[in-house]
């Protein structure tokens, strides 16, 4: 297990991060309005993108936050998601349906429609859900998972530390609104030596501050570089497929993201991700399928 010394406190973020969960770039910016029951309008925020792509975690989430208004349930347990078309910064409407309401889980799903250039409404992504309550859950773990081993906060780099402070190839606008420490033996894609493993590492936080809470999980799991720029690959790796378990509701602090590829075959690959917690716990895994481009 990950020692005290690797698991920093809430005072490890930026001296200048005073945002709260609820007031917060980012609840603004997943921010839903419910116009009737079961539809909602959004503005997919371009502060989020990547590549001129709206990120994937940041999609999932504000269709999280939709389903946490329409299921009895506010906390995403599973939550998988299909991404049809690629989203654009710009309005959008979700529209939900409660598939079934239980005692201690309810599930829901959910799709993200936006309008084409001849006013035609375009299905962006798929989602099927199930909720719960993460505080109502025991408190038994058994478990064999072991937080990643990252080297401290000050030992790790992000796009402000890349040389003659060039930006990280492939940042863009959500770089500036995550606090995002990349571990060193997962960075030769950055020096243009890549290691050829499927791995990234790093230090994950919003970059004001606010702490961790089950929605920003979601995003936290598609945050880092993709483990295909280790592998000598470069460009956009957009997702098909991805899904998220949330374990647990995260401590405040920084979390720790370690996302692993073990098969890249056809023009596809699968990223592992595991988020771990100030207190040493496994908070939320995902996995998802995306197109790798191999030329």
């Amino acid at each position: 297990m990950a020692t005290a010394a690797s698991a920093p406190s809430a005072a490890s973020l930026p001296a200048s991060a005073t945002a709260r969960i609820g007031d917060s770039e980012f609840d603004r910016d997943t921010a839903v309005t419910r116009r009737e029951p079961g539809v909602y309008d959004t503005e997919l925020s371009a502060g989020w993108t990547i590549i001129n792509a709206v990120n994937g975690g940041y999609l999932l989430a504000v269709l999280g936050r939709a389903l946490a208004d329409a299921l009895p349930h506010a906390d995403p347990f599973t939550i998988s998601a299909h991404y049809l078309t690629a989203s654009a910064p710009g309005p959008a409407v979700i529209r939900t349906d409660v598939v079934r309401a239980g005692r201690t889980l309810s599930t829901g799903q959910a799709s993200l429609f936006q309008y084409d250039e001849e006013g035609r409404e375009v299905e962006r992504i798929r989602v099927l859900a199930s909720y719960g309550d993460l505080d109502a859950l025991p408190d038994d773990v058994r478990t064999t998972a072991e937080p990643p081993a990252i080297p401290p906060l000050d030992q790790c780099f992000g796009a402000q530390d890349a040389p003659d402070h060039r930006p990280v190839p492939g940042s863009s606008a959500i770089a500036d609104r995550l606090f995002l420490k990349l571990d060193p033996a997962t960075l030769g894609w950055a020096l243009g030596q890549p290691s050829g493993k499927g791995e990234m590492r790093g230090w994950f936080g919003l970059a004001d501050g606010r702490d961790a809470d089950p929605l920003s999980l979601l995003l936290a799991v598609d945050a880092l570089p993709p483990t295909a720029f280790e592998m000598g690959l470069t460009g956009w790796v957009p997702t098909v497929e991805l899904t998220v378990h949330v374990r647990h509701r995260p401590a405040p602090g920084p979390l720790r993201v370690a996302i692993t590829t073990r098969n890249l075959a056809g023009g596809f690959l699968e990223e592992d991700a595991e988020v771990w917690d100030s207190e040493d716990r496994l908070v939320a895994q995902s996995r998802q399928l995306a197109r790798a481009r191999l030329s």
